[in-house]
């Protein structure tokens, strides 16, 4: 049990693209208004834990998994792009970025590869060693749903006590682009090990 959720903590809340926006989003004073992000990215975790905890590996074409990679990638440039272009006016610490809804976490981490990377392995290997399965499995689920939810969350709220303790306008745009640079890097080094790599082993 104990090691679902070191496996689970130890994945989910190390750099990543979900992560980075959570930690943009507190310093530029925006956690509440990202709350239905986090939401988002919680539920598309608690959907892909209960989807492979009951049906594993059976119903997914290896395959495809490239091309969803490559969904992902496209997603994460399309967000680095939004960061970069935010209207940045400053008062009282707050920026002027665009509001990430539900929508955009609950897509941007179903089509994030690092999401399978984090459920395939509980899902598929420790939830059986562990002898998770019925109503257990979406009890489990949901409690590690509850962990990805925390994760961009507590990125937020580094962000936001660390944005307060800032005044000059140029960190914030700087930070931006830093935040857009990582997540295009983010991009490029998951298009190439979960797309390229892959397609050219299948070929």
């Amino acid at each position: 049990m104990l090691e679902i959720l070191a496996y689970a903590i130890g994945v989910m809340y190390t750099p990543g693209p979900i992560n980075l926006l959570g930690l943009h989003s507190g310093l530029h004073g925006k956690t509440r208004e990202h709350i239905g992000f986090f939401a988002g990215v919680g539920c598309a975790m608690l959907i892909l834990f209960v989807f492979l905890g009951f049906l594993g590996l059976k119903f997914i074409n290896p395959s495809l998994l490239p091309y969803i990679s490559l969904m992902g990638c496209s997603y994460i440039v399309y967000i680095a792009w939004k960061v970069l272009r935010a209207n940045i006016n400053i008062s009282d610490n707050k920026a002027n970025v665009s509001v990430l809804t539900f929508g955009n976490g609950l897509i941007m981490q179903l089509l994030n590869p690092k999401a399978l990377v984090a459920t395939m392995p509980i899902s598929t290997i420790q939830f059986p060693a562990a002898g998770i399965d019925g109503s257990a499995i979406v009890i489990w689920s949901i409690g590690l749903a509850l962990l990805a939810f925390g994760a961009p969350s507590s990125y937020s709220l580094v962000g936001m006590l660390m944005g307060k303790r800032i005044e000059n306008p140029m960190f914030f745009k700087t930070f931006n682009l830093l935040m857009s640079a990582l997540l295009l890097f983010v991009a490029v080094s998951i298009g190439y090990e979960h797309v390229y790599i892959k397609l050219i082993q299948q070929a």
